[in-house]
């Protein structure tokens, strides 16, 4: 098997494991940083390593639309391509088609739609996505679904929650009968593994739906499970108990990934719940836009509290960020509209989500989760700071 459950917490369904992929080996509890179109944005690959990123998300539906798989595939593939060495997980794109295309029609076969981008016509079915993702030499591929926002009445939830299924079933078949060679025939580190295929459960927020739709896909098999159709409107406390009540559903023995979800409240109290992996574009577009995630708070650094401030973004963070600018600075480079302030606030925040879900594996390890979570509660809300969603 890819995944290893090294140990539960006593007092908690926090899980430490090991997830093996073509490109390495990933330690969970992890966070994945965004890397939509084949790069975190306002960082670069060697900003990532220092950070100590195990792994990155990138989306097939904007690679494949530009720059394209053929320019991709003449780099040598995704990897190459961005001189990333590591794996990579790619969401297939469903999301987008539904959130960003200007008109589309989703039927049994598949989903037509319009780019977001020039309005050109194009086509994806669940077997298209897995060949585009295998050109791309992802490690992780996630099937085509179909996503519904919030409010969603219950007929329309169950039709996009069975499709979902039928295609995940389809996905299956289409990767395991694709000619493009698979990760484990070119070379890699890993030779024993493989492109790994997680299903993804829909279902809104109708619990028993869920409950199906996890029950159906664990019955396919794959890899690992995603809760996907999550954090699109809900209300926090429905968030949650969604989280909790759908990962009672899933194999204990494969990795869950809670798609789309990323403030350091929600994968904290997610990993009580049992999730290990998540991805969110929150630390680098709140970074753009002048917020900084600390160890004791949000704060919003562009403000005027800052302008004389010499201390740093985190005075409990060892970043280089940390350790050279202050607030003060920051603040300047910000209101300024020099670039440099938004790769030094992305910076910051990528290495303390990832060094967030570090102490919540130690924290694991010794089987005081439980504790971890509330000590960081209490020193996270002391300078909490309303936050504009940007």
């Amino acid at each position: 098997m890819s995944f290893n459950l090294i140990h539960q917490d006593k007092n908690s369904n926090a899980r430490l494991g090991k997830l093996k992929a073509a490109h390495g080996v990933i330690d969970t509890p992890i966070f994945m940083p965004v890397g939509t179109q084949g790069t975190v944005k306002a960082l670069t690959v060697r900003d990532l390593e220092e950070c100590s990123a195990q792994i990155i998300l990138a989306n097939a539906y904007h690679l494949y639309l530009r720059p394209g798989l053929e320019v991709i595939k003449n780099a040598g593939g995704l990897h190459k391509f961005m001189h990333w060495d590591k794996p990579i997980l790619t969401d297939s794109g469903g999301y987008q088609v539904f959130s960003l295309a200007k008109l589309r029609k989703v039927a049994d076969r598949g989903v037509e739609f319009q780019s977001h981008i020039d309005g050109s016509k194009h086509t994806l079915t669940p077997e298209s996505v897995i060949e585009t993702q295998l050109t791309l030499g992802s490690d992780i591929l996630m099937p085509l679904d179909e996503c519904v926002h919030y409010p969603c009445v219950r007929d329309e939830a169950e039709v996009a929650m069975r499709r979902t299924i039928q295609w995940a079933k389809r996905s299956k078949e289409a990767l395991s009968q694709s000619r493009i060679p698979r990760q484990n025939e070119v070379g890699l580190a890993y030779p024993a593994s493989r492109n790994l295929l997680f299903g993804i459960v829909q279902g809104a927020t109708y619990p028993d739906l869920r409950k199906y739709c996890a029950e159906e896909l664990a019955k396919i098999g794959f890899d690992g499970y995603s809760l996907g159709g999550i954090s699109v409107g809900e209300p926090q406390d429905l968030l949650y108990n969604i989280v909790q009540t759908t990962c009672e559903y899933l194999p204990k023995e494969f990795p869950r990934y809670l798609m789309g979800v990323g403030t350091p409240e929600d994968m904290i109290s997610a990993v009580d719940c049992g999730v290990d992996m998540f991805d969110c574009v929150v630390p680098t577009r709140y970074g753009r836009n002048g917020t900084v995630f600390t160890w004791r708070g949000k704060i919003v650094v562009r403000n005027s509290p800052y302008i004389n401030d010499l201390r740093p973004l985190d005075e409990e963070c060892n970043c280089f960020v940390c350790r050279d600018y202050s607030r003060s600075y920051i603040r300047h480079l910000l209101n300024a509209s020099e670039i440099l302030g938004a790769i030094l606030v992305s910076y910051h925040n990528i290495y303390f989500y990832l060094s967030l879900m570090e102490k919540a594996r130690a924290a694991i390890s010794e089987d005081r989760f439980s504790d971890f979570k509330k000590e960081f509660f209490a020193a996270y809300s002391i300078a909490k700071t309303k936050v504009e969603d940007y």
